[in-house]
């Protein structure tokens, strides 16, 4: 666990390996974002992307679960904001994500000292090495002298 003093500005790291599947984008699309492309393999064929897709909502909620799963995580006590939300390329079924992340700030709180805001970009990257999604991540991390 990486506290708030832990953490270097300019650090990089390269973790996960999530496997993406129809049948979860079809779960994901139909529960949270029920457009064809999402939902329909013969409809998402007659679509812009000619196939099925996973939702960019879905995407994240993967890059999510390997920010929560990462071999050396934060002492995280919570996101406090994600923004420049891009999504580059499709992901698709059959494709393997990875996260690539870069620490680009860190500052301590103002009003409690045992505790600091650190920020991450981060980029969703497939198997062939496309980058899929980027953003930015804040999270509020505890200090040593918080425990």
């Amino acid at each position: 666990m990486r506290y708030f003093e832990d953490v270097e500005v300019g650090s990089t790291a390269t973790f996960g390996a999530y496997d993406v599947t129809a049948e979860e984008i079809k779960e994901f699309g139909s529960k949270y974002d029920p457009q064809p492309f999402h939902t329909d393999e013969e409809a998402a064929a007659d679509s812009f992307f000619g196939e099925l897709v996973a939702s960019g909502w879905h995407t994240m909620a993967m890059c999510m679960r390997m920010i929560a799963e990462q071999p050396d995580p934060l002492a995280a006590l919570a996101g406090v904001e994600v923004e420049h939300i891009k999504w580059r390329k499709p992901v698709r079924p059959g494709d393997t994500l990875h996260l690539r992340t870069e620490i680009i700030d860190k500052r301590l709180s103002e009003t409690h000292g045992d505790r600091g805001y650190v920020t991450t970009s981060g980029e969703a990257v497939n198997d062939g090495g496309d980058v899929v999604a980027t953003f930015e991540v804040v999270a509020l991390v505890k200090g040593r002298a918080y425990d």
